[in-house]
């Protein structure tokens, strides 16, 4: 009984400490990669070695632990693939540390928890949400289809559920496409690939392994299991942590116009999640009450056929007794005229 529910505490908490673990692995990133950009290590160059190896470390688990469950390639999957490889690894990385370069990492990491509220204004904006200001309903769809930042698609998942699969996929497009915009930015500017023994070096691995390989499978495995708003919510974590660590790293001075610009960004993401969550749960009641009325509306179908079918066989009874009265009747006249001829 006492492995039982140890085994079902553990179980419960599993999330929670992956995504705290998460957590403190991209504040690390954050101070590391800010650090090598200090040190003049081109951005655009950081996001092609980062998940080159990524690709490289995941590549072999992919191909042991997902040969059973990989499914079929589509043409559909692989462009839902290229368009994660361009929004995640090429445009949101290379913007994520273009900021980072030219601001701190605590502003850096604290304004990516404002996508949420973005993602919602411009898909309102654009008459794609239900907005009900009484009931604060709210529909990320869009957010969770094409602009999931920081996590694996969990549109994509549903079509190819392997996640390390997927993962190694969308860090290969994105090294891809990555090297393709460096080389089209950067230009001749050969200096800006080399890499030594040092922090660009370390930023690179840190940052390929620990925030683009494993982050990425666990942000996966978590969102498959308890949904992006889940996920989401432990997103301020990272913001706070940052803060804490570029202070004695930096020297960042935390002045009181930052804390409570954090405050507002950290609450006004709550509230986003807050009302996803509200949705998700009105939408599973409707979902519930729908599926109830479609089973008592086929229970009460099943009970008319039955009617019907009964209804059938009676009248069926019926006919055939009536048919078998009208034949003895008329074998009983036939038989009373044989008689009457026979009479002399």
């Amino acid at each position: 009984m006492t492995m039982a529910v140890s085994a079902s505490i553990y179980n419960q908490a599993t999330p929670y400490l992956a995504m705290i673990f998460m957590r403190f692995g991209s504040a690390g990133m954050s101070i590391v990669a800010k650090f090598a950009l200090n040190k003049g290590m081109s951005q655009h160059v950081l996001v092609v070695y980062r998940f080159a190896i990524a690709t490289v470390v995941l590549a072999p688990f992919a191909f042991v632990f997902d040969r059973k469950v990989r499914p079929k390639m589509t043409l559909s999957v692989f462009l839902q693939i290229l368009l994660l490889g361009l929004l995640e690894p090429v445009i949101d990385q290379n913007l994520y540390y273009t900021g980072m370069k030219y601001t701190t990492a605590t502003v850096a990491t604290a304004l990516c928890n404002v996508l949420p509220a973005f993602v919602f204004l411009l898909a309102w904006g654009c008459r794609l949400q239900f907005n009900d200001c009484i009931k604060f309903k709210v529909d990320m769809t869009w957010e969770e289809i094409l602009c999931r930042l920081e996590k694996v698609n969990a549109f994509t998942l549903k079509s190819y559920p392997a996640e390390l699969s997927l993962t190694t996929l969308v860090c290969l497009m994105g090294t891809i496409e990555g090297a393709i915009v460096a080389l089209v930015i950067e230009g001749n500017n050969a200096a800006a690939w080399s890499i030594h023994w040092d922090s660009k070096l370390f930023a690179a691995v840190y940052s390929g392994v620990v925030c683009s390989g494993i982050a990425y499978y666990i942000g996966a495995v978590v969102i498959q299991a308890k949904g992006p708003v889940f996920y989401a919510a432990f997103n301020p974590l990272t913001m706070v942590i940052v803060a804490i660590m570029s202070s004695f790293i930096f020297s960042e001075i935390m002045f009181l116009g930052r804390v409570i610009g954090a405050i507002v960004i950290v609450f006004g993401l709550y509230l986003v999640l807050w009302a996803k969550s509200k949705d998700q749960h009105i939408k599973s009641s409707d979902s519930d009450v729908e599926s109830n009325n479609k089973a008592a509306l086929s229970v009460e179908q099943m009970a008319t056929i039955n009617d019907t079918s009964r209804t059938s066989n009676q009248d069926f009874v019926l006919l055939d007794v009536r048919r078998v009265t009208l034949v003895d009747d008329h074998d009983q006249s036939i038989t009373n005229k044989e008689n009457q001829k026979q009479i002399p």
